[in-house]
């Protein structure tokens, strides 16, 4: 008997030796095929021979197939997914948690947060309507300003010739500016 336990010993040393020349081989393989590779690997070594093993065999059910990513292939997330545990807690300073971002802290104080909580109640576009509004507002004033004075940005001829004929003026000529002046200081 003691023969026995010392070639089971030596066949699992082998093994082991086996599966050890088989990793350095599969290196550079993806971890797909790694995976697969030891698989079958271990399987050999670990398969018992005879009649006992068709019948283990023919009861085992084969194993569900899976993606390169690891998750199975019917496992998609559902539109109601939910973000899991907060990572960190609604009265959080905004100031603190983007310390390093200057812009956001701007942002933040535009809109006059300062918590997480109070953030949340803004949607993206209307973080962008609040924060764009003023500005295009100041434009369109600085573009009726020009258009007043028979002048527009690049580009904006159009405009300026569109919003003159909309408030019923034309668009002045120096000729004409001279001639009201003298009419103008005569009063």
């Amino acid at each position: 008997m003691a023969k026995k336990k010392s070639t089971k010993k030596k066949a699992a040393t082998g093994a082991v030796a086996k599966k050890a020349t088989s990793r350095k081989v599969t290196a550079g393989k993806s971890a797909a095929k790694k995976s697969a590779a030891k698989k079958t690997a271990a399987a050999s070594s670990t398969r018992p021979t005879g009649k006992a093993s068709t019948k283990a065999a023919a009861g085992k059910k084969p194993a569900a197939s899976k993606t390169a990513s690891g998750k199975s292939p019917t496992a998609k997330p559902s539109a109601g997914a939910k973000l899991g545990r907060a990572r960190i807690t609604g009265d959080a300073k905004l100031d603190e948690f983007f310390k390093r971002d200057y812009e956001a802290r701007q942002v933040f104080e535009f809109l006059r947060v300062h918590t997480v909580k109070e953030l949340e109640e803004f949607g993206p576009q209307e973080i962008v309507e609040r924060l764009t509004g003023p500005m295009v507002r100041t434009i369109d004033r600085i573009r009726k300003a020009l258009a007043l004075n028979n002048r527009s940005l690049k580009g904006d001829e159009r405009y300026a010739v569109d919003f003159l004929s909309t408030i019923g003026g034309t668009p002045r000529t120096r000729k004409a500016v001279e001639r009201r002046e003298p009419s103008e200081r005569d009063q």
